[in-house]
């Protein structure tokens, strides 16, 4: 039986490709870490991928993929890549804000309030993306939106006042920031740990997407949820550089081909995501409300202040990426 230590031992060696001479066929095992549960769209896109890869490299390329975090955590999934622990991996790019500021830009709160604004300033970030993956050994595959947050809470959320105080769970340093800027008390927690955080008092209020609300049973710890369209976040699958390079180019073609088709149908996914799972809330019992005009206008004016201080801290970059979405 395989243990989480053999199956990282076994991961490492698998980044290594066997070719006869001459042949194109190499042939490659790689593990594939992610943090989300099976029920999630992320992770049926994921699989579809993976079978993708599968059917288009003849088996060649086999990859086993680890859900709900089971073999790598996810804050350990971006090194654990970059090691060659595993060959390939999921992160929610925005949680990686403490390492690069610049990873943050799609969690900035309703700077992109709808998918086509979405996909605009992720084609645009893209470049700067890659650049810094590349730059650790890794390449970034394909990127799918989360349908837009809203707020989860046991009472109807008019303005931002009523969380001032309060414990509020926050997953990056974008809502971190967030949740400091309006008077609460920011809490980490993984989106794993949300019902029992929220049973045990140690968090009174969330924002995040109807989808993880639904993964989570939302409905059997929190009464209300507000859609506000408080952010797209991206997740990203990426691959240990070494890893793809030992492939023939045959097959690291039909990857890219079967992650150019993921990132399309992810964003169908994420679309279709963001109606069904508010529609699960609602029918499970939580009140769906929509927000009122004073907490749309709270909610503006904390964008503004936190994208003047995300392009001050990721200096040209950030500031030539602002501009070119705004033209």
């Amino acid at each position: 039986m395989f243990t989480r230590r053999n199956l990282l031992a076994a991961g490492s060696a698998g980044a290594v490709a066997l070719a006869g001479a001459g042949s194109a066929r190499a042939q490659a095992r790689w593990q594939f870490a992610t943090p989300y549960q099976d029920t999630n769209f992320h992770t049926k896109n994921v699989k579809a991928f993976v079978e993708d890869v599968a059917k288009a490299t003849n088996n060649a390329v086999a990859i086993q993929l680890h859900t709900n975090a089971s073999l790598l955590p996810m804050a350990q999934i971006k090194a654990g890549v970059q090691r060659g622990q595993v060959q390939m991996g999921e992160i929610l790019t925005s949680a990686y804000g403490n390492e690069d500021a610049f990873f943050e830009v799609d969690g900035i709160p309703v700077l992109a309030p709808n998918y086509d604004d979405v996909q605009k300033l992720a084609r645009l970030a893209r470049p700067y993306l890659e650049a810094r993956f590349q730059r650790q050994g890794m390449m970034v595959l394909y990127t799918v939106p989360w349908p837009p947050g809203g707020f989860y809470s046991n009472a109807p959320v008019t303005n931002l006042d009523v969380f001032k105080g309060t414990r509020f769970r926050t997953f990056n340093a974008m809502t971190n920031r967030f949740a400091t800027l309006m008077g609460a008390n920011p809490t980490l927690v993984q989106a794993t740990e949300v019902p029992q955080a929220f049973a045990t008092g140690v968090i009174q209020g969330m924002v995040t997407s109807a989808a993880t609300g639904v993964d989570t049973q939302a409905w059997d710890y929190c009464k209300v949820y507000t859609p506000v369209g408080f952010s797209y976040t991206n997740n990203a699958v990426f691959v240990n550089r070494r890893a793809f390079e030992a492939l023939s180019a045959a097959q690291q073609a039909a990857i890219k081909e079967a992650a150019a088709t993921a990132q399309s149908r992810g964003l169908q996914m994420s679309k279709d995501a963001e109606k069904e799972t508010t529609d699960t809330l609602a029918a499970r019992g939580m009140q769906v409300l929509q927000p009122s005009d004073t907490l749309r206008q709270q909610l503006a004016a904390i964008s503004r202040t936190i994208t003047d201080e995300w392009v001050a801290r990721t200096g040209e970059d950030g500031k030539k990426l602002i501009e070119s979405y705004r033209a």
